[in-house]
């Protein structure tokens, strides 16, 4: 039910007085509760393979088996779910709304209340963040104030407070793999078998999609000779987990990359080689069955290293500290990513744009794409003052809105800039066909371009063109070609750890990216430095803590990190205090807007490189207190994880050590 009133704290007084009766039944939780009670959507049975496991494992010198565990991330958007419904007349409503989807609030509010989707219109000017939580689950929301809207006649405001949101509306899919890995005694994949079972929460929302993408990144980008990768979808009592920046491919990536870790720790190798020599190279083939074009794995690898001031001797110098100092560590770590840039879902990947041009020589532009702070409409502004050859400041991008442009996807997937610059050019190619007589004038006469658009209406020339573009040549998932391209980066970072708290310092970190010709290499730059930021928080900060079996403590069935005094994200504070970002030159992509790459998300999965970084601080100590051995450190790293993992002697009386790990008696 909805309870509405005047003011905020009426409305609040109102809920208040609600009595709920509830009856207590037993709870699915966790990923382990799920498989513990069979709960699964058995609808989902997707996997993928490549090459003959059963020979590979045959071959191999060594086989392991292990269990992976990646918690969840909430988005912690600084604007929460937001929305006003304004009923008008006949039916009719403008729907304002903080969402990453508009068409999608459009169709599901029609659906709620019975009336067809031309009577609504959702608009969308910008929203103060999104990450892809606001793109399904902001929904519900929108459908609730829909409902006493239409009933009352009256608009009405709905907006979450920060802890309501964080426990109504879902966080990144929370992550468990089981992985048999064999390999030669050189440090040679032969096999790899994975199982990646997702918490997916109480309803199906986008999570069958987050697991395609991660089944097809369990290569990391890793060439194995034979692969087969299986994905469950866990159906849980918890709020729905749903799109996360990445929508499931860090969790595949991250997999891969712990499992080359451990192959490496129990050869005694070094991780660098044994992962040097598995690296994809031109007209490979992943396991998906797609090839390897304009592969720049190899280039941002080496750029990286070179970057960082070579290996050798940041290795050096990082094992010379620690000699030095008992209670303090240095790790060093480098971590490449491979990302691969569509909709999995064949049908979204198109956009249009709707472009006008005025007597004055300026133009507005409408495209499919929501704002949220990625620069979107700063490069839809560049590209169509390019086609026009007019200046920047002569474009305005008009809000998001559906009946100017329908039928739009989620602004999602990193794909915007690809889909809506291409039709935002579309649509600025045909006025340029249109005006090509008054341009030939302008030329000899020395008119301006307003004078030139002034002519055109002066001769009844069309002066607004609507652009569409839909990705060519690509299948989807379970085709040859799900992705259009992928995007490549490497990072190289070095943390120091207070043995004694587990708390650190990231010192350095150095980024390659291949983001193709870049459209605005200063917002790229930006994107890559927040979502590498935002990668370590996930991998090494950000804990959810639910009250399950794991903790007793907390209230069953209650979200205990439901604000920012329990639930802590990255701060100035835990940037690099050495901050390095370099993009690959002279690597024009030539299937997408003015040779450019995406670069939302392909970052995120290099922020891995400080945990990697703070695991080998952790090996260091665990060496100078006489254990040398492979240890299990799941994500998020916490610094009391980190602390219990060092193994000298005032940890050990808390630490139950374990033929797979270590396992703490306690966290808080």
């Amino acid at each position: 039910g909805v309870v509405v009133a005047d003011s905020e704290p009426a409305a609040r007084r109102g809920a208040k007085a609600v009595k709920v009766d509830y009856e207590e039944l037993p709870a699915v939780i966790s990923i382990d509760d799920a498989i513990a009670a069979g709960s699964f959507y058995e609808q989902y049975g997707n996997s993928l393979a490549t090459g003959d496991l059963e020979a590979g494992f045959a071959a191999a010198d060594h086989v392991l088996e292990g269990t992976i565990r990646l918690g969840g991330q909430e988005h912690f958007y600084l604007e929460p779910n937001g929305c006003i419904v304004l009923p008008t007349e006949d039916d009719e409503y403008t729907l304002i709304s903080s969402t990453q989807a508009p068409n999608k609030h459009q169709m599901y509010v029609a659906n709620t209340l019975g009336v067809p989707m031309h009577k609504l219109v959702c608009k969308t000017k910008r929203i103060g963040g999104g990450f892809g939580g606001k793109e399904t689950r902001s929904i519900f929301m929108h459908c609730a104030a829909a409902v006493p809207a239409y009933h009352l006649r009256r608009p009405v405001k709905a907006i979450l407070d920060r802890d309501e949101d964080m426990q109504m509306t879902g966080t990144r899919h929370p992550f468990m793999a089981t992985y048999k890995v064999g390999f030669t005694k050189e440090g040679r994949v032969t096999a790899l078998d994975m199982h990646l079972y997702s918490n997916a929460g109480n309803s199906w929302d986008l999570s069958s999609a987050v697991m395609d993408r991660a089944l097809m990144h369990a290569d990391c980008v890793y060439k194995f000779p034979a692969q087969r990768v299986t994905g469950h979808l866990c159906r849980t009592n918890i709020a729905s987990n749903t799109a996360f920046r990445g929508f499931g491919g860090p969790q595949g990536l991250i997999a891969a990359e712990m499992v080359m870790e451990r192959v490496a720790r129990h050869l005694g190798f070094s991780a660098l080689d044994v992962r040097q020599r598995h690296l994809y190279r031109e007209g490979d083939v992943t396991h998906f069955g797609m090839v390897m074009e304009g592969c720049q794995v190899v280039p941002c690898w080496e750029g990286a290293l070179e970057a960082a001031g070579g290996w050798e001797q940041r290795r050096a110098a990082a094992d010379a500290f620690n000699a030095e100092h008992r209670w303090r560590k240095r790790g060093l770590a480098i971590t490449p990513t491979k990302f691969g840039i569509a909709f999995t879902k064949l049908t979204y990947n198109q956009g249009g744009a709707l472009v006008h041009v005025y007597t004055d020589g300026t133009a507005l532009v409408t495209h499919g794409g929501v704002e949220m702070g990625q620069g979107l409409h700063t490069k839809m502004a560049q590209v169509a003052a390019h086609e026009l050859g007019v200046p920047v400041s002569s474009v305005f991008i008009a809000e998001t809105s559906t009946d100017k442009v329908p039928n739009a996807s989620p602004t999602a997937g990193s794909a915007s800039t690809d889909l809506y610059g291409m039709a935002v050019m579309d649509a600025c190619r045909q006025l340029n066909e249109r005006l090509k007589p008054y341009r030939a004038q302008a030329a000899e006469k020395g008119w301006s371009f307003a004078h030139m658009a002034t002519q055109a209406y002066m001769d009844r020339v069309d002066l607004s063109a609507h652009g569409f573009y839909a990705t060519p040549d690509i299948t989807g998932f379970g085709g040859a070609r799900p992705f259009n391209y992928f995007v490549f980066g490497s990072a190289v970072s070095e943390v120091e750890l207070d043995v004694l708290t587990g708390d650190w310092q990231l010192l350095r970190s150095d980024i390659v990216m291949d983001v193709g010709n870049p459209i605005n290499p200063a917002i790229d730059i930006g994107q890559i430095e927040g979502g590498f930021v935002q990668g370590m928080g996930w991998l090494c900060l950000e804990e959810m803590i639910w009250g399950d079996k794991a903790h007793p403590w907390v209230k069953p069935g209650h979200l205990f990190t439901k604000g920012p005094g329990t639930y802590k994200i990255p701060t100035a504070n835990d940037i690099p205090v050495d901050f390095r970002v370099k993009l690959l030159q002279n690597t024009p992509n030539p299937r997408a807007v003015h040779s450019s790459k995406a670069v939302g998300e392909p970052p995120f999965h290099l922020g891995s490189s400080v945990f990697f970084a703070l695991k080998d601080a952790v090996y260091a100590a665990r060496q100078a207190a006489g254990i040398t051995s492979w240890f299990a450190l799941d994500a998020p790293a916490t610094p009391e994880k980190l602390r219990m993992a060092c193994g000298d002697e005032l940890a050990a009386p808390y630490v139950a050590e374990k033929e797979q790990g270590w396992q703490p008696l306690m966290s808080c």
